[in-house]
């Protein structure tokens, strides 16, 4: 109960920022519903005219030319204040959608690597999306139930006080009974919302997946529980669906008893003699209007039950602990850029893997070479570098300078990032290339795929620089992707180039020729590299050793061999990861 109420207390709050909007078009519908009394007592005067005076057809036109221009006057203000209403819906969107992607950018990598993607797809894209008819169409309509009924009240009051008060006493049915179903409503919609969250989660896990999935004969399982979770999901929709219409059955129920309750009142009074026809007919023309407002709100209630769903996430999303923002102004000077981490301590959620009190200088122009089993801290040492997260003790210095203290503007400005595994973004192959330097001439662009081994690749795709990637870098190989992301990094020209395993997904020749380029491209600058190729971390300047999150030995290859530690050990077995 406290998660819906804090959820209808961020919707409120959303309200505000889109008031003018919906005040625009509440009034917008007000005049409309005015116009409609004016337009039905024209329809009642002519009808009492032709059926009772009998009065001849040019006493009718004014009225036939007043009922036209009145409904090109009213369709004209629906026009307007369905505009009004998607305007307000589409600023709420437009706006949610901003600011979760800005929280989630503050949040930064290091909390989204913990968290499910498919998940904050759905939060983000459909989640967002429920927001639209909520506050273009549900809102509009609650008010629109709440001020148009009382216009037609005004209008009818006069007319007949009877039917007037009939359908002031009958009104209220409809809400009370709007509010009993609304609680089974509610809960239909958060266990869709959470079955929703689930499926995308388990749709992107098969998708990341898939070729795993298919080597080992598991991708039809993985369909059939995906067909499961959609059909689970289509149940459960169906069970919104169910609710929304028994909920719309009521009230059109009570919208057309209390419709029937004035007729026969206005019949009877007219067979009594006791009423006046044209009364009467105006009456019951605005009968049915009187509801219509009423029921179309009953109608648009789910839009509701899935807004304050989605606003529940979206509540703890915005609420999450952010990372406190780097305040730092310094810009260490110097030619080239020293590294040093004293006494440095990070641990990742539930005390498991890290860094622990570990001491390491980098010196400036010096291509170091991180190794270790796996687990040792060399992804978290990077990650540190890379100012995606902050160590939970000790410093990092640059230049002698905290990080902390540090512009992180300038920081990353200094650094180029050559993940394990690139991302690749829709786009032509130039496009992904100019991420790095936005700016880049076409012979810029050729000269770093050159050195990356990439401009034979290039040159042969169907479109050379302008054949279009998809998502994750369709089209490419993944050697052809990581080549892509060495073309990046030698393109952008930073003193400080930070590398996790580069030629991974490399053949043996093309990795060795993308080494030498590595070398010649690291001279003057400081390279740190996480390597698993034993050449890598035998041709670099120095050599740190990591195991459980300390530096166990720290050299260059020739002296880490002859120590016989756990540097030896792992030349020994050929491998360093």
């Amino acid at each position: 109960m406290q998660a819906i109420a804090g959820a209808a207390a961020w919707l409120k709050d959303q309200r505000r920022t889109v008031k003018s909007h919906l005040q625009r078009a509440l009034l917008v519908g007000a005049l409309g519903t005015a116009l409609l009394a004016v337009q039905s007592w024209l329809l009642a005067w002519g009808l009492n005219q032709v059926i009772f005076l009998h009065a001849p057809a040019r006493r009718l036109w004014p009225a036939l030319l007043g009922i036209s221009a009145l409904a090109l006057a009213r369709w004209g203000l629906g026009w307007l204040g369905r505009r009004c209403s998607q305007a307000a819906g589409a600023a709420v969107v437009l706006r949610m959608r901003q600011q979760l992607l800005a929280k989630i950018q503050r949040l930064g990598p290091a909390w989204i690597a913990h968290r499910d993607s498919g998940e904050l797809v759905t939060r983000v894209v459909d989640g967002v999306e429920t927001l639209g008819p909520y506050f273009g169409r549900y809102l509009p309509q609650v008010s629109a139930a709440g001020l148009y009924p009382l216009v037609i009240l005004v209008a009818v009051f006069p007319a007949d006080w009877v039917a007037g008060l009939t359908l002031l006493v009958t009104a209220p049915l409809i809400p009370v009974f709007m509010v009993l179903l609304g609680r089974l409503a509610e809960q239909a919609s958060q266990r869709r919302w959470q079955m929703l969250t689930r499926l995308g989660s388990q749709f992107m896990d098969v998708l990341q997946g898939l070729g795993t999935l298919r080597l080992f004969g598991a991708a039809q399982a993985a369909r059939q529980r995906l067909a499961g979770a959609g059909e689970g999901y289509r149940r459960e929709t169906m069970g919104v669906l169910r609710v929304a219409f028994l909920s719309s059955l009521v009230l059109e129920f009570f919208a057309t008893v209390s419709i029937a309750v004035v007729a026969v009142l206005v019949g009877f009074r007219l067979f009594f003699g006791h009423e006046v026809f044209l009364f009467g007919m105006f009456v019951l023309l605005l009968a049915p209007e009187y509801f219509l407002p009423l029921r179309a709100m009953g109608a648009l209630r789910h839009a509701k039950m899935d807004a304050v769903a989605f606003a529940e996430d979206a509540v703890k999303l915005l609420a999450e602990d952010e990372p406190e923002p780097a305040r730092g102004k310094a810009r260490p000077g110097g030619e080239a850029i020293t590294v040093t981490l004293r006494g440095v301590t990070f641990e990742h959620d539930g005390g498991r893997g890290g860094l622990r009190d570990l001491d390491l200088t980098i010196a400036g122009g010096c291509t170091l070479a991180l190794v270790g089993p796996s687990g040792a801290g060399k992804s978290t040492l990077l990650s540190l570098l890379l100012a995606q997260s902050r160590p939970s003790a000790g410093s990092l210095l640059i230049n002698g300078v905290p990080l902390a203290e540090v512009d992180l503007t300038w920081w990353r400005q200094q650094l180029s990032w050559v993940p394990q595994k690139p991302r690749l973004f829709i786009g032509s192959v130039a496009d992904n290339l100019r991420i790095a330097r936005p700016d880049a001439t076409q012979s810029e662009l050729e000269a770093a795929a050159s050195k990356a081994c990439l401009l034979p690749v290039i040159e042969a795709l169907p479109q050379g620089w302008d054949t279009p990637l998809g998502e994750q870098g369709y089209g490419l190989s993944g050697g052809e992707a990581q080549r892509l992301a060495l073309a990046r990094a030698f393109l952008r020209n930073t003193p400080v180039l930070i590398l996790d395993e580069p030629c991974q997904a490399l053949d043996g020749d093309t990795a060795a020729r993308v080494e030498q380029a590595l070398q010649a491209y690291g001279r003057g600058r400081t390279v740190i590299q996480a390597v698993h190729r034993l050449e890598q971390a035998r041709q670099s300047d120095a050599i740190a050793v990591l195991e459980h999150g300390r530096l166990a030995a720290f050299g260059r290859h020739d002296v880490l061999l002859a120590e016989g530690g756990l540097y030896a050990q792992l030349w020994q077995q050929g491998v360093l990861a």
